[in-house]
């Protein structure tokens, strides 16, 4: 097989597509323990929400009819029968001129069907002066208008954020069924790297920073991160604690490694897991060319650069997309904002560009500020805040130009 056979960007989302797939393992979590997870099945309305006609406003329900006409020079009169309780049925039905006081989220008493607002009404000792004509349904909220009985709440596929499990939990849910979130194992690889607790280095050795940028990436998308340690130059050693990490995990991750270089064993390593084995091996990307992407046994392999922001990038690229397609999630929108960048960049066509930025806010206008640098500088990271895509096609982009920048998370 031939490898660094360089992708295009968007071939290797497709490949990504086609090759991953998701868990099928399901597990039942307390929906206090849910938030993050991703539904497993379909979940039905159970209920109508609200099951009551209820107001969205403070104020007078009434009917509708015997408030037109109103103004603030002509009011209409209406007689106030009482006002309802919130948690309580009305004690009467509204009969014609005749109004009741509700507070938002009352129940609506029989007969009436509108809500005046209690700032558009007075209260003169028991006759409400209505300043403003309602319209039939104004202000009310029907029955099962949020929710109706029966009827798609949550489809499959769903990742349940805070809103979700509100919407649940009106519907007297108390736990789901939901995806198993993935085991992410991560190794690093070469003669040069060392442990980040390493108090004095000697000539040519480098702490191994990615292990901790890539879990707190891995930790912070809400994933379990398995840090399998440092593999010196060695392909039997390196197969060796590769095929038992991978065991433990649903995803593997090495940095380094990643070129063609004469002691980079991570391809052939990578290739030799499982099959299918390689489908991408070169990227058509700065940084990140190098990038491994595999499939061993049903479990995604990613080969990272061993360049810092090459890695960080590549797996903010790619890493993320892998894993919430493990968990059954849809594309999902990219994290954008848009800012107007500071200079001119140039690119080279044929090849996709993403330039680490910093943001800075002017007169309500967002710049981006072009952070260059070499990928092994550990600096453009740590000054940035998000990249920019100079998509393939393109040779560049100019000053002023309003450009979407993906942010870091």
């Amino acid at each position: 097989m031939k490898f660094f056979q360089v992708k295009s960007v968007e071939e290797t989302f497709k490949l990504i597509s086609d090759q991953i797939k998701p868990l099928t393992e399901y597990i039942t979590k307390p929906l206090f323990e849910a938030l993050h997870f991703v539904l497993a099945e379909d979940i039905y309305a159970k209920e109508n929400v609200p099951d009551f006609r209820r107001s969205s406003v403070d104020g007078y329900a009434v009917k509708a009819k015997d408030t037109f006409g109103s103004s603030e020079s002509i009011p209409g009169f209406l007689t106030l029968v009482g006002e309802v309780k919130m948690g309580q049925a009305p004690h009467q039905a509204i009969q014609a001129s005749e109004a009741m006081y509700v507070p938002t989220g009352g129940m609506l008493p029989e007969g009436s069907d509108a809500v005046v607002m209690i700032e558009h009404c007075e209260d003169l000792s028991g006759l409400i002066n209505v300043y403003r004509q309602a319209a039939p349904g104004e202000n009310v909220i029907s029955v099962g208008e949020d929710m109706r009985q029966g009827e798609l709440l949550l489809k499959k596929g769903t990742m349940l954020r805070s809103q979700e499990l509100g919407a649940l939990a009106s519907q007297g849910i108390t736990e789901v069924v939901v995806v198993r979130k993935p085991v992410i194992g991560y190794l690093s690889s070469g003669d040069e790297i060392v442990p980040i607790d390493t108090d004095k280095l000697a000539p040519g050795q480098i702490r191994d920073m990615n292990s901790m940028t890539i879990g707190a990436l891995v930790n912070g998308w809400g994933f379990t991160f398995l840090y399998g340690g440092i593999v010196p130059d060695n392909r039997e050693e390196y197969k060796k604690v590769a095929e038992e990490l991978l065991a433990k995990t649903d995803c593997l991750v090495i940095s380094g490694g990643s070129s063609v270089g004469t002691k980079d064993y991570s391809v052939d390593v990578i290739q030799s897991l499982g099959e299918p084995g390689v489908f991408v091996h070169g990227v058509a990307i700065k940084p990140g060319k190098p990038t491994i992407l595999a499939l061993a046994d049903k479990k995604p392999v990613i080969g990272l650069p061993g360049h810092p922001a090459s890695a960080v990038i590549i797996f903010h690229l790619f890493g993320k997309v892998i894993l919430e397609q493990l968990q059954g999630l849809k594309s999902q929108e990219k994290q954008l904002t848009f800012a107007k960048v500071t200079k001119n960049i140039p690119s080279s066509p044929g090849r996709t560009d993403f330039i680490r930025v910093r943001l800075f806010e002017e007169e309500g206008q967002w710049y981006a500020e072009p952070i260059f640098g070499k990928s092994g500088l550990i600096s453009t990271l740590v000054q940035s805040e998000g990249m920019i895509e100079i998509e393939a096609p393109k040779e560049g982009v100019q000053k002023g130009e309003l450009v979407p920048v993906r942010i870091f998370q």
